[in-house]
């Protein structure tokens, strides 16, 4: 089956309703205007049930087959925008001073809704479909929150399936694989306090600053000595404030940063090293460290079965050699993890072609991508519910 004709038919349809939610981008839980977009257009479409403030402002939308009773799998699609100020100069562009889609959620809501809107009509499937739409993705753990708040059980859902557009990557491709395919992330802040002191005079201080700056090098021993080279793991520091003056050496300093790994252990032992390396570090200069961690995301880890069934769906709407299916692992995080940790299912990468990266102020979702993305969807649940 290549691109639905009604899908290509619709692809001015969703695309300005992705634009509108382009134009409108919340942060966080709080996507209010975009929630009730979202609960708008299911009712419009004549979803079965639709049900708002899962997960604090999660919508879920149940389409039923005609073809009877059966079991129901989730597509899900998150809402959420990111912190920036957007540069692109579109028309459409940001309409909210200091926010954007630049990670794409407008597209991914769009193409679910484009999805959800065929099948309301056609019901071309046994059993029944819902349509997830999540707020929190970007550091909220929207995902996790919708598990906890019994989504999986209330709708009794089976089979989960989730979908990133990925920059980069030609429109019309598809790129999956089996077992771990994004990280699991975690955050640091470290704060040094030694003893401050005329910049003058050194040998009277504690230097937050120099301890600071050789713990930053220390860090990245975790990937180069610490930890297989065979395995991965990403050690960035993102953040270091110390001193307001030029002749004042201060009395603290603070670095900042983030732990990318695809293994429990790898992980664990990263958080270890850290705290040694602090350790160690204080007892050498006399300072103290303090070391607050948050291990934040699981890994994203595709099921073996639905790995295979999905990237067949994918070689269905785009032809086999635009899929591939042994990609390596992306180090980002992404929280719809939770729930590949409460049922089985796999997420997939589609296109975006040659554009600016994700979380990038230059970054625009590829409205071309739409159609490709709509039939994987409405291809996925037709085959996942076929009679």
């Amino acid at each position: 089956m290549p691109i639905l004709n009604r899908a290509a038919e619709m692809q001015d349809e969703v695309a300005g309703w992705r634009r509108h939610l382009h134009q409108t981008p919340e942060l966080n839980f709080d996507v209010f205007k975009t929630a009730a977009f979202v609960t708008e257009k299911l009712k419009e479409f004549g979803c079965d049930d639709v049900v708002t403030g899962l997960g604090k402002t999660g919508v879920v939308g149940i389409i039923r087959g005609r073809q009877g009773e059966g079991p129901t799998i989730g597509l899900r699609a998150d809402m959420d925008a990111l912190p920036l100020k957007e540069i692109t100069g579109k028309p459409y562009a940001s309409t909210v001073p200091g926010k954007m889609h630049a990670c794409g959620h407008d597209g991914h809501t769009a193409m679910l809704l484009g999805a959800a809107k065929y099948l309301a009509e056609t019901r071309n499937f046994t059993g029944s479909v819902a349509v997830i739409f999540q707020p929190a993705e970007e550091g909220g753990g929207g995902g996790n929150e919708m598990v906890k708040d019994g989504m999986m059980e209330r709708f009794d859902i089976a089979k989960v399936f989730g979908m990133h557009n990925m920059p980069g990557l030609p429109v019309g491709q598809f790129a999956i694989r089996p077992g771990p395919i994004m990280a699991a992330t975690a955050e640091f802040t470290i704060t040094v306090k030694g003893r401050g002191g005329h910049a003058a005079m050194p040998h009277g201080t504690i230097d937050p600053i120099v301890i600071t700056s050789q713990l930053v090098g220390a860090l990245q021993t975790i990937a180069s000595r610490s930890t297989d080279p065979v395995e991965a793991v990403v050690v960035s520091v993102t953040k270091f404030h110390a001193g307001d003056a030029y002749n004042i050496i201060p009395e603290s300093a603070e670095i900042a940063g983030t732990v990318r790994t695809l293994k429990k252990e790898v992980a664990r032992k990263s958080e270890e090293r850290i705290r040694a390396i602090c350790a160690g570090l204080a007892t050498a200069y006399g300072a103290t460290i303090e070391v607050d961690y948050d291990a934040n995301y699981p890994v994203t880890f595709n099921h073996a079965d639905e790995t295979v069934f999905a990237s067949d769906v994918a070689a269905d709407v785009a032809g086999d050699a635009q899929v591939h299916r042994e990609i390596q692992p992306v180090m980002g995080g992404e929280d719809f993890s939770y729930m590949l940790e409460a049922r089985p299912g796999a997420f997939i990468f589609i296109g975006n072609g040659e554009t600016a990266g994700l979380h990038n102020p230059a970054y625009d979702f590829n409205d071309e991508a739409i159609p490709h993305g709509m039939s994987y969807w409405v291809k996925l649940a037709e085959t996942a519910l076929a009679a």
